[in-house]
């Protein structure tokens, strides 16, 4: 498999300053989204730091037969998946420490979406509600549930669809880094195929664009950077309520040509 990426953000229409960050590199196969919170520049430092310091963890882990394991090994999991699972822990133990030592930063915490590829296998973890989306033939589905507390209410079928959408607590997450030391990241597991694209995004996309119409302009868009330019300008029209981050892979068999 090879495989092809572009990331893009913006600040959107209402907010000051971006607390979104991502990063994306096709080398060591590892593709991320983070949405900060905390207000101010505090929103920001979380999210660069998990973002950095995954990235970080990754390509010693990739260059390193013998990496130090900074958490404990389960054995039920593949290496690369201890390794993404460390890297996101280490991430919050950063953002934590942080969010203690200084004041300016106290209550700061951070999605985070990553998708880590070998081979044809993909390696999802997530905490919070920044998604991932895979696009196959032309169908689109979601490969991530949001952890917040509307999709809790939906799951329960409290909430529909569309109260979910416009709720006043929408934006209130169940989990994240930053919070506390000990966490939950859900974690999956995917086969990957030939042409297979996926969308990593930040809820200033989802929030303010419905799945049909994220559907709709990526069969549109043929190619990586059109197709994420296209949906920011589709959020912003929409209102851009939020800051908007995308990062796309594609995915290309090349023994099919």
């Amino acid at each position: 498999m090879r495989f092809t990426s572009y990331g893009i953000t913006d600040v959107g229409l209402k907010r000051g300053h971006n607390e979104d960050n991502y990063g994306f590199d096709d080398r060591i196969g590892l593709y991320l989204v983070a949405d900060g919170m905390g207000g101010h520049a505090a929103g920001e430092v979380a999210s660069s730091t998990a973002i950095n310091t995954i990235f970080d963890f990754i390509r010693r882990f990739r260059g390193e037969n013998d990496v130090t394991w900074p958490f404990d090994f389960n054995p039920s999991l593949t290496r690369s998946e201890n390794a993404l699972l460390n890297s996101i822990q280490l991430a919050n133990e950063s953002v934590c420490t942080l969010a203690g030592e200084n004041q300016a930063y106290s209550g700061m915490g951070t999605t985070v979406v990553a998708l880590m590829i070998d081979g044809n296998q993909g390696y999802v973890a997530h905490m919070g509600d920044s998604r991932l989306y895979r696009l196959r033939n032309g169908v689109l589905t979601s490969l991530t549930m949001d952890h917040s507390w509307v999709n809790e209410q939906l799951r329960k079928n409290i909430l529909t669809e569309e109260e979910a959408r416009n709720h006043r607590w929408r934006n209130v997450i169940t989990r994240a880094l930053g919070n506390k030391l000990d966490i939950d990241v859900e974690l999956n597991r995917l086969e990957i195929q030939h042409r297979d694209r996926f969308l990593l995004c930040t809820d200033g996309l989802s929030g303010m664009v419905t799945d049909e119409a994220i559907c709709r302009i990526l069969m549109e868009n043929k190619d990586l950077e059109s197709s994420c330019l296209a949906l920011i300008a589709q959020a912003n029209a929409n209102g851009g309520m939020d800051n908007i981050t995308t990062v796309m892979v594609e995915a290309e068999d090349e023994t099919q040509g």
